[in-house]
């Protein structure tokens, strides 16, 4: 038995002793396993990218009685996303309630020994590889120290390949061969057939604890992502649903989805925080202890509500708070709650007090840092102040976390990947800024924010200006960045303010107007007329801070 139940004498729940099983395979017995669907290659290991040359020293490692490794298989009647085939071979299916072995620990050294067995031909980086072109040399000489098993044969010598010996009658192979290579042939055959190959079999074992064992064996020192064991959890072939699927069609579309991510420049979303957004919707928690208990069938179940209620969020982020792309969003996991709101709201656009609340709990969350830690307990805690906003009623918040004072603005460097300064950017792209050139609408794009250099930002005063004019400021402050255009940036470069500023005011008499969708008033009392860089910060983080005290304190007499 692999397992056994106990009881605990105070009546407790039984606990599960887990107890893995050694034992020893022959090459046949694991080609038979293979090839009758009982060894499956999961989808969270890697494709098969062992080439020739590795199998080959495979093979002759197993030729001269060298160890290669124990091989742990995942014995369970659980269904999980697997490889249908190995190149273009097609693996068999498992029957219908039969156990599956599913590899944790030996798939590259498995698949190796089944490509030899079957002749494959598998296509790697454009390339076809023949495993039947692995031979065995019959002139082997051990004094050299040089491989019994080769992928190239030399003039001279005899050879045996590899997949002949194991798939030809013995009479076949003996012939032209000498008596001292026929006994060689043989010899080499019963050494491959009759090694042992050690195996550990884990049967039983719960799906999180076998991926747990996956991530500790895993020689590339990657662990499984929650995502990856879910997707495994979560696979179902008759229902048609697997997790990483649905996700790639939840991001970028079919041919016949009128929604997808992409197209409302929202495709940055994690697969993580979909799964978690099912999570909430379901448990009302997103740990991941609790997001492992999820029956499959629960959440499959879930999905849809899921997608419904991200692309109302999506809708409301966009339309609503006027945030048009997700490289802005301080954090990704604000769409947990988000959602959460939006499905037990059954989807209805939030009336006014709603609104703002949520706008609210959105900036609050994004200048307190808050989900740079424990992030998984603090959304926890927000689901419940979903609930509370959905009653419309203002959720409980520290009064020190709703004030923003301009001196904090003034000295916060500009770092695209600070939640601090991706709020600031989510309120600059609020106020729908204009391009200081012709006043047209400034186009973001996800792949124009995603660092501190990329072309939508621009330094209000260049830095190159201000290392040659104003060398002791610091250029790189959050309050001298404004969201442009590529093609307004590349036209200012280097130029000082009041001379680009000067320069677009002659074409665009509706500048002054487009300034302040940017946070800047008057071009003298902001100091952009005598290109005074400290007036600007100051005048500038004042606005921005009263814009955003305004977000953290809404007004209304209902709340």
């Amino acid at each position: 038995m692999s397992n056994k139940t106990e009881t605990d004498v105070k009546g407790k729940e039984p606990k599960v002793l887990l107890r893995p099983e050694n034992q020893n395979k022959k090459y046949e017995a694991l080609f038979l396993e293979i090839d009758s669907g009982q060894i499956k290659l999961p989808m969270f290991q890697r494709e098969f990218v062992w080439d020739k040359e590795q199998t080959a020293k495979l093979i002759d490692s197993i030729l001269k009685g060298y160890p290669i490794g124990t091989f742990i298989l995942w014995k369970t009647r659980d269904t999980l996303r697997s490889y249908k085939e190995i190149g273009h071979h097609k693996l068999p299916e498992t029957p219908t309630g039969d156990y599956a072995q599913y590899i944790l620990d030996g798939q590259q050294r498995i698949t190796s020994l089944y490509a030899i067995r079957k002749g494959l031909r598998i296509t790697k980086d454009g390339k076809e590889i023949d495993y039947r072109d692995i031979f065995i040399n019959l002139d082997y000489d051990a004094v050299s120290d040089e491989q019994i098993a080769v992928t190239e044969q030399e003039e001279g010598k005899d050879y045996v390949a590899v997949h002949d010996l194991l798939s030809k009658n013995m009479r076949i192979l003996f012939k032209g061969l000498s008596d001292e290579k026929a006994g060689l042939v043989e010899d080499y055959k019963n050494k491959l057939t009759t090694y042992d190959f050690p195996t550990i079999t884990i049967k039983d074992y719960p799906i999180e604890i076998a991926c747990d064992v996956f991530t500790r064996i895993n020689t590339g020192g990657k662990p499984l992502t929650l995502f990856e064991i879910m997707v495994a959890m979560t696979y179902d072939e008759k229902k048609g649903f697997d997790l990483a699927q649905k996700y790639e069609e939840l991001c970028y579309g079919t041919d016949k989805s009128a929604d997808y991510l992409e197209k409302a420049k929202y495709d940055t979303i994690p697969a993580s925080t979909v799964m978690q957004a099912v999570a909430a919707i379901i448990l009302e928690s997103v740990r991941a202890k609790d997001i492992l208990k999820i029956r499959r069938d629960v959440f499959i179940d879930n999905w849809k509500n899921m997608e419904s209620s991200v692309f109302t969020t999506v809708n409301f982020l966009r339309t609503t708070l006027r945030i048009p792309v997700s490289q802005l969003l301080p954090y990704p996991a604000l769409l947990v709650p988000l959602t959460y709101f939006f499905h037990k709201n059954k989807n209805q656009k939030p009336n006014n007090i709603q609104a703002k609340l949520l706008e609210q709990f959105f900036y609050w969350v994004s200048l307190t840092s808050r989900y740079s830690s424990a992030t998984e307990t603090k959304i926890g805690e927000d689901l419940k102040k979903m609930n509370s906003i959905i009653k419309g009623r203002k959720p409980r918040y520290h009064s020190d976390e709703l004030q923003i004072s301009a001196d904090v603005i003034s000295e916060t460097w500009f770092s695209a990947g600070n939640s601090f300064v991706k709020a600031l950017l989510c309120l600059f792209a609020s106020q729908k800024p204009r391009n200081f050139d012709d006043d047209a609408d400034v186009i973001l794009d996800n792949s124009h924010l995603k660092i501190a250099s990329s072309k939508n930002y621009h330094h209000f005063f260049p830095k190159e200006y201000l290392r040659k004019h104003a060398p002791g400021e610091e250029a790189n402050l959050v309050a001298n960045i404004t969201l442009i255009d590529a093609a307004s940036n590349n036209k200012i470069k280097a130029k000082a303010p009041s001379v680009y500023i000067g320069k677009f005011s002659e074409s665009n008499t509706k500048l002054s107007n487009g300034l302040k969708t940017h946070f800047i008033g008057n071009i003298g009392r902001f100091g952009i007329t005598d290109d005074n860089y400290q007036r600007f910060i100051k005048c500038r983080s004042v606005t921005i801070a009263n814009a955003l005290n305004n977000k953290l304190n809404p007004t209304f007499e209902d709340v």
